[in-house]
């Protein structure tokens, strides 16, 4: 896998260490915030419609780092929109719904057109659409129906929320007052396998409700067999509302088509 399809593969599926998706309670409407499902967590969540991003990742793996430039583009519980390139050249583009995923690679010229095992095999994980969705929005999932989180204060007010899913213990820390999630880890002690997601930077989007954004995130793997991965993901652009987008997608001709 190149640097630009790992890049990818972080930016979109770091929560994939969660092996089953729990969608939060949403409303409809004009409000740009909504609280979770769980009455004790102080959590609260996106609700605009679209949303159009621009910005830069760099990724370092193994002491080797690469930059690119990234946009972002999504349709709440539709479609999932991502182009990752170098120097101004698109190298991959990538469109996801909650049942289907297609990805065109132009730097080698191979394409992909299926279901999310080929997502859950870029990092050796499950992965889903709604869990996806969550991280880039930087949006809280509810434990699990049956299981009670435990939900610690710390320092500042803020929460701690923890559970088990799957075998793997799910942790996010909340932010005091605005209800954000600040911090994100996964832990999987069979495997050894370990996520840190951080969210910093938040700006209040332009939509009424001013609902903190956050416009950097760190992402650290850590997995036996590859070592430690980052990515750093810098929005210079973040953009909400009810304005329709478009979400093209095509595969030249001549391309190989992956299985």
């Amino acid at each position: 896998m190149n640097k630009i399809s790992l890049l990818l593969a972080l930016g979109l599926l770091v929560g994939g260490c969660a092996r089953k998706a729990t969608p939060v309670v949403s409303t409809t409407g004009p409000k740009t915030s909504v609280p979770v499902a769980e009455p004790t967590v102080r959590a609260t969540n996106t609700s605009f419609l679209f949303l159009n991003a621009k910005g830069k990742a760099q990724i370092n793996m193994k002491g080797d780092k690469q930059s690119a430039n990234i946009s972002l583009r999504m349709r709440r519980d539709s479609v999932i929109w991502v182009t990752a390139g170098l120097l101004g050249v698109e190298g991959v583009r990538a469109v996801l719904t909650p049942d289907s995923v297609r990805v065109v690679n132009k730097l080698e010229k191979t394409y992909f057109t299926g279901g999310y095992d080929y997502l859950s095999k870029l990092l050796n994980v499950p992965v889903s659409f709604a869990q996806m969705q969550a991280i880039l929005l930087g949006d809280y999932l509810p434990a699990p129906a049956g299981t009670t989180p435990t939900i610690a204060t710390e320092e500042a007010d803020r929460q701690r929320v923890s559970y088990p899913l799957a075998g793997v213990l799910v942790e996010r820390l909340l932010q005091p007052g605005t209800g954000r999630v600040q911090q994100m880890k996964v832990s999987d002690a069979a495997t050894q396998r370990n996520l840190t997601v951080d969210y910093t930077d938040f700006k209040p989007l332009e939509e009424p409700g001013n609902l903190p954004f956050a416009n950097s995130v760190f992402i650290q793997a850590q997995q036996p067999s590859a070592g430690a991965v980052t990515a750093a993901i810098n929005y210079s652009k973040v953009n909400v509302g009810r304005e329709r987008l478009s979400f093209p997608f095509s595969v030249p001709k001549g391309y190989k088509r992956q299985k």
